[in-house]
């Protein structure tokens, strides 16, 4: 086992729940002089009084037993003996449970979950009673979000009802999913146990912090016990960040290493946090000092090489954006991301009633692991953006496969955020700005194609009974009891949004986003702004719901089944089969687009049969139902030009630009063709300024392209830029030398010189 670089700790504690009073030395030496224990020398470090830990922790280190001298150079952040000590103690079948559990802790402090994990596991082998190493269990979990930390820190306690860290881990969840009261109640508990317990006291304070009320009291109790103890403001930060107050999370963290200048993951967190409102130089500092003092968690390695990344990008800036974007494919995607952010912004700005502060950052990342590193240790985000505030990152379309995701709808649900975030200063709920971000990716844009999209996950989980009620609904982000749960949480809270917006009006939901602005929490908005009980506000919600999707909830295991039929059908071609069956499995279930989808196999079947007509009809309710496929969605384009709906035909190609605009010159030369036969002369420049930026292998034809859109939208002076780029290309290339000599008619070169 190593103490390898692979996950960002979510502790920093040594494991003990002593107080004050606790036995400070366990043994004596023949000579009468008292002797370190593990327990004693975390006392005083806990209390402040770090020469003396250090003396202490440097005694362990000379003790005859390898677990004791690991404990001591842990104590001493020697990490490399403390591993090789715990190795040698853990290398004889009899080594005790407690000796793997705390092997365990020292893994997960230095980033190493999996190995930690299985120590937990085995402790557990050897003592299906130890409270401490279901503690480690939980601690794990905690960290990485996955729904079962309160499951192991229940039955920690079962086993031990008196470990206070179990409480205080159990109070931090509670707070992360917006549940104040059990926060506070968990960690009263706690600090029962034991009084001095300076991370719980931290927690309360973040309790009031978040409720915009004085934290001191309980600050200045943590001070009592150690006034240096910058773990305490660390752990405020966090909670901070967890609620999307990032600039509120920077001061705490800076608290932090102000109150202790050697706690490395508070320097690493501070650095990750300036980053993610747009800073580079002072993150880079702070990590690589977390980074040169061995504090190397994955996050702050990651984020290291995303700075350096930032070199192999372009910034375009103008008064009320900042975009970057990766070099090699910003030519291509400026056109397209540029237009629809700032469109998004003229939008949010009219429907929100606001001006941002200042201009909004919109980062495009091609490589998804470098956009996943600006998503690192946030629950329920990341899938395909997130917003820090004022800065937006997300996927370029390039990072995902063709149909994975619409760049333009996660655009629209990003810039949500930062109206809202803004608005609100950032005192809103999470399902409810994730809700309303959903919302808007159809009702801010006008597409409803883009609406929230009924998936299989979401259909068995209504199915299932597991719709969270609206006041629990965070948990579905944060602590996810089941894998699809983030995605259904994010579907269920835009449905309520639907829901709110259909019934209510569009003007009550900035009403809402102004009450919870106010600090006020989910029951109270609901009964202030609809004048319901939550209670009554889940039945309602479920009635609409049920008259909504009831009828596919009710179908979907019929479905399920007829679907694989279909499947088969298609697959032996047996095309009049298709037909009849795929129309009965569509209308099971129309919503669905996804692979292996009726609509698809419903207008291969008709093509067989030669009936276009009918199968442009079919992919067309495809398109409306939501389907993203490019290759389809490319087909049903073709239909529509052969039937000689060039209008529709362009309608639905420039569809895939908000999908999957990289790596298809087709999409753009054809796209670009129709809009100049229809006399859209901007859309015809950009298409074909596109196939210019992809670097084809006939330039000269795209710059040829180029120059003729130019000319027709009368850019006389473009026109003839372009057309010498195609003859420099191809000197003999008959249709530029044409275009050439029109451009250069009396009259008509100086013309475009004036227009220089």
């Amino acid at each position: 086992m190593t103490l390898s670089v692979t996950c960002r700790s979510g502790s920093a504690g040594v494991g003990f729940a002593l107080t004050v009073g606790c036995v400070l030395f366990g043994a004596v030496r023949s000579w009468g002089a008292p002797l370190a224990t593990p327990e004693s020398c975390a006392v005083l470090r806990r209390h402040g009084q770090q020469a003396e830990a250090q003396s202490c922790y440097e005694s362990l280190t000379h003790s005859p037993r390898a677990d004791l001298r690991a404990e001591g150079y842990w104590g001493l952040q020697e990490f490399k003996d403390a591993n090789e000590q715990f190795q040698a103690a853990t290398a004889g079948p009899d080594a005790q449970a407690a000796v793997r559990v705390r092997y365990g802790m020292l893994l997960h402090e230095r980033f190493n979950d999996v190995d930690s994990v299985a120590l937990f596991q085995e402790a557990l082998q050897r003592d299906p009673r130890n409270a401490q190493a279901y503690l480690g269990l939980a601690e794990v979990s905690a960290g990485g979000f996955d729904g079962k930390a309160a499951e192991y820190a229940l039955k920690a306690l079962s086993l031990d009802p008196k470990l206070s860290e179990a409480h205080e881990l159990l109070a931090g969840l509670a707070l992360e999913n917006n549940d104040t009261e059990h926060a506070v109640s968990e960690a009263d508990a706690a600090l029962a146990i034991a009084p001095d317990a300076m991370d719980v006291m931290a927690l309360r304070g973040a309790v009031e912090l978040l409720a915009d009320r004085s934290p001191d009291a309980w600050f200045a109790k943590m001070h009592a016990v150690n006034a240096s103890y910058g773990q305490g403001y660390a752990l405020v930060a966090r909670q901070l960040e967890m609620h999307y107050r990032y600039e509120d999370a920077i001061g705490y963290y800076r608290k932090a290493v102000e109150a202790d200048p050697k706690l490395w993951s508070a320097h690493s967190a501070l650095g990750i946090d300036l980053m993610r409102i747009g800073q580079e130089d002072e993150p880079r500092r702070e990590l690589e000092l977390s980074y040169n003092n061995g504090y190397k968690d994955r996050a702050t390695v990651n984020s290291l090489r995303l700075l350096d990344s930032y070199k192999s990008f372009v910034t375009y800036k103008d008064e009320v954006t900042t975009l970057k974007l990766r070099r090699e494919e910003a030519d291509l995607l400026r056109p397209y991301f540029d237009a629809e952010l700032h469109r998004a912004v003229a939008t949010y700005q009219k429907k929100y009633g606001m001006t941002l502060p200042g201009p909004v950052q919109l980062e495009v990342y091609p490589d998804h692991e470098d956009f996943a590193v600006r998503t690192m240790g946030m629950p329920g985000l990341g899938a395909l953006g997130v917003t820090f505030g004022e800065v937006v990152a997300m996927d370029s379309p390039s990072g995902r496969r063709p149909g994975d995701f619409n760049w333009g709808a996660t655009l629209w649900h990003e810039m949500s955020h930062v109206y809202i975030l803004t608005m609100t200063k950032h005192r809103v709920p999470r399902w409810f700005t994730e809700g309303l971000a959903v919302h808007e990716e159809s009702a801010a844009t006008g597409r409803p194609e883009w609406a929230n999209r009924l998936t299989p996950e979401v259909v068995a989980a209504i199915r299932d009974k597991k719709l969270l009620p609206i006041e629990t609904l965070d948990r579905g982000f944060v602590s996810p009891e089941y894998p699809a749960q983030v995605v259904v949480s994010y579907w269920q809270a835009g449905s309520i949004c639907d829901f709110i917006g259909n019934k209510y009006g569009e003007a009550k939901l900035l009403a809402i986003a102004k009450a919870f602005g106010a600090v006020k929490t989910t029951p109270q908005v609901v009964k202030e702004e609809l004048g319901l009980s939550t209670a009554d506000f889940d039945t309602q919600y479920k009635t609409w719901l049920n008259a909504k999707v009831g009828t596919t909830v009710a179908n979907f295991d019929a479905w399920r089944t007829r679907l694989k039929g279909l499947v088969e059908l298609e697959k032996a071609k047996n095309y009049e089969a298709v037909l009849k069956e795929g129309e009965a499995v569509r209308a099971l279930y129309p919503e669905y687009v996804g692979e292996a989808n009726a609509y698809e196999f419903l207008a291969e079947a008709h093509l067989a049969k030669e009936d276009k007509k009918a199968a442009a009809a079919v992919l067309m309710a495809y398109a409306q139902a939501g389907g993203e496929s490019p290759a389809t969605l490319k087909k049903l384009a073709s239909l529509q030009e052969e039937s000689g709906d060039t209008k529709a035909a362009a309608a639905t190609l420039d569809r895939i630009n908000f999908i999957y605009p990289v790596h298809d010159e087709d999409l753009h030369r054809r796209l670009g063709a129709l809009w100049l036969a229809q006399g859209n002369f901007p859309g015809a420049i950009r298409e074909s300024a596109a196939v210019v930026a992809m670097k084809p292998l006939d330039k000269a034809g795209a710059e040829f392209n180029l120059a003729q859109a130019y000319y027709a939208s009368g850019d006389k002076a473009k026109a003839e830029e372009t057309v010498l780029l195609a003859l420099e290309a191809a000197p003999g290339f008959r249709p530029a030398q044409k275009l050439l000599l029109e451009l250069e008619k009396p009259g008509t070169s100086s013309d475009s010189k004036d227009k220089k």
